[in-house]
Protein backbone atom coordinates (compact mmCIF):
# COMPACT_ATOMS: atom_id res chain seq x y z
CA UNK A 1 0.00 0.00 0.00
CA UNK A 2 1.32 3.43 -0.95
CA UNK A 3 0.75 6.80 0.70
CA UNK A 4 -0.08 10.07 -1.05
CA UNK A 5 3.66 10.54 -1.42
CA UNK A 6 3.88 7.40 -3.55
CA UNK A 7 6.08 5.77 -0.91
CA UNK A 8 5.16 2.37 0.48
CA UNK A 9 4.12 2.00 4.10
CA UNK A 10 7.18 -0.17 4.69
CA UNK A 11 9.50 2.66 3.62
CA UNK A 12 7.68 5.23 5.76
CA UNK A 13 7.84 2.89 8.74
CA UNK A 14 11.51 2.13 8.16
CA UNK A 15 12.49 5.81 8.18
CA UNK A 16 10.35 6.68 11.19
CA UNK A 17 7.50 8.54 9.51
CA UNK A 18 4.70 5.99 10.10
CA UNK A 19 3.76 4.59 13.51
CA UNK A 20 0.37 3.02 12.70
CA UNK A 21 1.83 -0.47 13.16
CA UNK A 22 2.96 0.20 16.76
CA UNK A 23 1.16 -0.30 20.07
CA UNK A 24 2.04 0.48 23.72
CA UNK A 25 4.19 -2.02 25.56
CA UNK A 26 5.36 -0.20 28.70
CA UNK A 27 3.73 3.15 29.40
CA UNK A 28 4.71 5.47 26.56
CA UNK A 29 7.05 2.89 24.99
CA UNK A 30 5.75 1.74 21.60
CA UNK A 31 6.61 -1.49 19.80
CA UNK A 32 5.55 -3.66 16.92
CA UNK A 33 3.12 -6.38 18.05
CA UNK A 34 5.64 -9.18 17.47
CA UNK A 35 8.50 -7.42 19.27
CA UNK A 36 6.24 -6.31 22.10
CA UNK A 37 5.01 -9.83 22.76
CA UNK A 38 8.54 -11.22 22.57
CA UNK A 39 9.74 -8.61 25.04
CA UNK A 40 7.03 -9.61 27.50
CA UNK A 41 8.27 -13.19 27.31
CA UNK A 42 11.87 -12.08 27.79
CA UNK A 43 10.86 -9.95 30.77
CA UNK A 44 9.14 -12.93 32.32
CA UNK A 45 12.33 -14.97 31.96
CA UNK A 46 14.28 -12.10 33.53
CA UNK A 47 11.85 -11.86 36.44
CA UNK A 48 12.47 -15.53 37.15
CA UNK A 49 16.20 -14.81 37.37
CA UNK A 50 15.74 -11.85 39.71
CA UNK A 51 16.41 -9.29 36.96
CA UNK A 52 14.07 -6.31 36.69
CA UNK A 53 14.19 -5.83 32.94
CA UNK A 54 13.10 -2.32 31.96
CA UNK A 55 13.12 -0.28 28.75
CA UNK A 56 15.00 3.02 28.86
CA UNK A 57 14.29 3.84 25.21
CA UNK A 58 12.21 2.16 22.55
CA UNK A 59 10.63 3.52 19.39
CA UNK A 60 11.99 6.85 18.25
CA UNK A 61 10.49 8.62 15.25
CA UNK A 62 12.35 10.52 12.55
CA UNK A 63 11.82 13.94 14.12
CA UNK A 64 13.19 12.86 17.49
CA UNK A 65 16.25 11.17 15.97
CA UNK A 66 16.85 14.22 13.77
CA UNK A 67 16.80 16.55 16.77
CA UNK A 68 19.31 14.40 18.66
CA UNK A 69 21.60 14.06 15.66
CA UNK A 70 21.50 17.72 14.62
CA UNK A 71 22.10 18.95 18.17
CA UNK A 72 25.14 16.72 18.46
CA UNK A 73 26.54 17.76 15.09
CA UNK A 74 26.09 21.42 15.99
CA UNK A 75 27.62 20.98 19.44
CA UNK A 76 24.41 21.75 21.34
CA UNK A 77 24.24 18.27 22.91
CA UNK A 78 27.16 16.34 24.45
CA UNK A 79 29.07 13.95 22.19
CA UNK A 80 30.84 11.26 24.17
CA UNK A 81 34.01 9.31 23.70
CA UNK A 82 34.03 5.54 24.07
CA UNK A 83 34.98 5.89 27.73
CA UNK A 84 32.10 8.27 28.46
CA UNK A 85 33.99 11.56 28.45
CA UNK A 86 32.67 14.64 26.64
CA UNK A 87 34.37 15.57 23.38
CA UNK A 88 35.08 19.15 22.29
CA UNK A 89 33.81 20.18 18.85
CA UNK A 90 36.76 22.50 18.29
CA UNK A 91 39.16 19.56 18.46
CA UNK A 92 37.70 17.92 15.34
CA UNK A 93 37.32 18.70 11.67
CA UNK A 94 33.85 18.17 10.17
CA UNK A 95 34.52 14.64 8.94
CA UNK A 96 36.00 13.35 12.17
CA UNK A 97 33.24 15.02 14.18
CA UNK A 98 30.62 13.26 12.07
CA UNK A 99 32.25 9.94 12.89
CA UNK A 100 32.31 10.82 16.59
CA UNK A 101 28.56 11.50 16.49
CA UNK A 102 27.80 8.32 14.55
CA UNK A 103 29.57 6.16 17.12
CA UNK A 104 26.53 6.53 19.38
CA UNK A 105 23.78 8.24 17.34
CA UNK A 106 22.31 6.87 14.13
CA UNK A 107 21.54 8.87 11.04
CA UNK A 108 17.88 9.95 11.11
CA UNK A 109 15.85 7.60 8.94
CA UNK A 110 18.36 4.79 9.46
CA UNK A 111 18.01 4.16 13.18
CA UNK A 112 16.85 0.70 14.23
CA UNK A 113 14.79 2.50 16.88
CA UNK A 114 12.43 3.65 14.12
CA UNK A 115 11.09 0.14 13.65
CA UNK A 116 9.51 -0.63 17.03
CA UNK A 117 11.68 -3.74 17.31
CA UNK A 118 14.63 -2.34 19.27
CA UNK A 119 14.98 -1.40 22.93
CA UNK A 120 17.64 0.01 25.22
CA UNK A 121 17.27 -2.02 28.41
CA UNK A 122 18.56 -2.11 31.98
CA UNK A 123 18.06 -3.98 35.25
CA UNK A 124 15.96 -2.05 37.77
CA UNK A 125 16.47 -4.76 40.39
CA UNK A 126 20.22 -4.05 40.50
CA UNK A 127 20.01 -0.38 41.50
CA UNK A 128 18.13 1.93 43.90
CA UNK A 129 14.66 3.12 42.91
CA UNK A 130 15.95 6.60 42.05
CA UNK A 131 18.73 5.36 39.75
CA UNK A 132 18.69 6.77 36.22
CA UNK A 133 20.56 4.57 33.73
CA UNK A 134 23.14 6.47 31.72
CA UNK A 135 23.48 3.72 29.10
CA UNK A 136 27.26 3.68 29.31
CA UNK A 137 29.47 0.66 28.76
CA UNK A 138 30.82 0.89 32.30
CA UNK A 139 27.36 0.05 33.66
CA UNK A 140 27.33 -3.28 31.79
CA UNK A 141 30.97 -4.32 32.27
CA UNK A 142 32.28 -6.27 35.28
CA UNK A 143 31.80 -4.13 38.37
CA UNK A 144 28.91 -2.22 36.82
CA UNK A 145 25.33 -2.56 38.12
CA UNK A 146 24.01 -4.16 34.94
CA UNK A 147 26.83 -6.64 34.32
CA UNK A 148 24.71 -9.49 35.69
CA UNK A 149 21.98 -8.69 33.19
CA UNK A 150 24.51 -8.52 30.35
CA UNK A 151 25.95 -11.91 31.26
CA UNK A 152 22.45 -13.38 31.72
CA UNK A 153 21.35 -12.17 28.30
CA UNK A 154 24.45 -13.65 26.63
CA UNK A 155 23.67 -16.97 28.30
CA UNK A 156 20.08 -16.84 27.07
CA UNK A 157 21.31 -16.22 23.54
CA UNK A 158 23.68 -19.17 23.75
CA UNK A 159 20.77 -21.36 24.92
CA UNK A 160 18.39 -20.00 22.25
CA UNK A 161 16.21 -18.59 25.03
CA UNK A 162 16.44 -14.87 24.19
CA UNK A 163 12.94 -14.86 22.64
CA UNK A 164 14.28 -13.75 19.27
CA UNK A 165 16.34 -10.83 20.54
CA UNK A 166 20.02 -10.23 19.85
CA UNK A 167 22.49 -7.40 20.40
CA UNK A 168 23.33 -5.78 17.03
CA UNK A 169 26.16 -3.72 18.50
CA UNK A 170 27.72 -6.26 20.83
CA UNK A 171 31.06 -6.26 18.99
CA UNK A 172 33.09 -3.21 18.00
CA UNK A 173 33.67 -3.42 14.24
CA UNK A 174 34.88 0.15 13.92
CA UNK A 175 31.43 1.64 13.39
CA UNK A 176 28.82 1.94 16.12
CA UNK A 177 30.35 1.68 19.57
CA UNK A 178 29.48 -1.46 21.56
CA UNK A 179 26.05 -1.09 23.17
CA UNK A 180 25.37 -3.88 25.64
CA UNK A 181 22.01 -2.27 26.41
CA UNK A 182 20.63 -2.38 22.86
CA UNK A 183 18.56 -5.46 22.01
CA UNK A 184 16.89 -6.04 18.66
CA UNK A 185 14.11 -8.41 17.67
CA UNK A 186 15.08 -10.72 14.81
CA UNK A 187 12.99 -11.12 11.73
CA UNK A 188 12.30 -7.48 10.92
CA UNK A 189 11.05 -7.11 7.36
CA UNK A 190 12.14 -3.49 7.06
CA UNK A 191 13.67 -2.13 3.88
CA UNK A 192 17.40 -2.53 3.40
CA UNK A 193 19.39 0.68 4.01
CA UNK A 194 20.40 0.97 0.34
CA UNK A 195 16.73 0.97 -0.65
CA UNK A 196 16.06 4.00 1.55
CA UNK A 197 18.88 6.20 0.38
CA UNK A 198 17.08 7.90 -2.52
CA UNK A 199 14.15 8.87 -0.30
CA UNK A 200 16.39 9.99 2.55
CA UNK A 201 18.55 12.08 0.25
CA UNK A 202 15.52 14.28 -0.44
CA UNK A 203 14.39 14.34 3.19
CA UNK A 204 17.87 15.15 4.54
CA UNK A 205 18.40 17.94 2.02
CA UNK A 206 14.98 19.61 2.08
CA UNK A 207 13.36 18.51 5.34
CA UNK A 208 10.28 17.21 3.56
CA UNK A 209 9.01 14.69 1.03
CA UNK A 210 6.41 15.11 -1.72
CA UNK A 211 2.98 14.16 -0.38
CA UNK A 212 4.08 14.14 3.27
CA UNK A 213 2.24 16.76 5.31
CA UNK A 214 5.17 17.28 7.68
CA UNK A 215 8.38 19.23 7.50
CA UNK A 216 11.62 19.06 9.43
CA UNK A 217 14.87 20.97 9.59
CA UNK A 218 17.36 19.69 7.02
CA UNK A 219 19.99 17.24 8.24
CA UNK A 220 23.03 19.00 9.65
CA UNK A 221 26.04 18.34 7.39
CA UNK A 222 23.72 16.80 4.79
CA UNK A 223 26.15 17.45 1.93
CA UNK A 224 28.95 15.66 3.77
CA UNK A 225 26.71 12.69 4.55
CA UNK A 226 25.38 12.42 1.00
CA UNK A 227 28.84 12.65 -0.54
CA UNK A 228 29.92 9.65 1.55
CA UNK A 229 26.58 7.90 2.00
CA UNK A 230 27.53 4.38 0.92
CA UNK A 231 30.66 4.30 3.06
CA UNK A 232 28.67 5.54 6.07
CA UNK A 233 25.94 2.96 5.51
CA UNK A 234 28.46 0.14 5.28
CA UNK A 235 30.23 1.23 8.46
CA UNK A 236 27.41 2.42 10.71
CA UNK A 237 24.12 1.01 9.47
CA UNK A 238 24.40 -2.46 7.94
CA UNK A 239 24.17 -5.16 10.63
CA UNK A 240 24.59 -8.88 10.06
CA UNK A 241 22.11 -10.76 12.24
CA UNK A 242 23.68 -13.73 14.04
Amino acid sequence: MKSKSGLSASILRAIGLDTDHLSPIDGAIMASPEAGEAFRRLKSRADGAGIGLRIASGHRDYGRQLAIFNEKVMGARPVLSDDGGSLCRDDFNDWDWLHAVLRFSALPGLSRHHWGTDFDVWDAAAVPDNYRPALLSAEYLPGGPFHRFSRWFSEREDCHESEGFFRPYETDTGGVAPEAWHISFRGSKEQKPDELLQTLSVLWSTGTLPGINRSFPPLACASLVLANAQDLLDRYVVVAEP
